[in-house]
């Protein structure tokens, strides 16, 4: 994994129970739960991966670009540049399983 986390969590929120997770969609992979969000900065060009659940992404404004939000699904993917920071949290009260990888060259 080629990423620092910088934040862990929210202020304290009403968590739902979560939903399992089935093992094949753990194995690899983080879980993030209900009323947390994380930032993470790539140190080199990586690929988040969601495999279970939904995710919004904020993207870091860069000298190119303006901070974006996007909203990820299940089997989607976001390419993050080396540097680049992004903050996430699960869209509802169900957690989300991601996947995060060096990019292939």
């Amino acid at each position: 994994m080629s990423a620092v986390c910088t934040s862990t969590s929210l202020p304290s929120v009403a968590l739902a129970r979560p939903a399992a997770v089935p093992p094949a969609v753990r194995r690899g992979a983080w879980q993030l739960d209900a009323g947390h969000a994380m930032s993470l900065r790539a140190a080199s060009a990586s690929v988040l991966r969601i495999r279970q659940g939904r995710v919004w992404v904020t993207r870091d404004a860069t000298a190119h670009s303006a901070s974006e939000d996007l909203v990820l699904a299940p089997g989607e993917s976001l390419a993050i540049a080396a540097g680049e920071r992004i903050v996430m949290e699960p869209w509802d009260s169900h957690g989300a399983t991601y996947s995060w990888d060096a990019a292939v060259a």
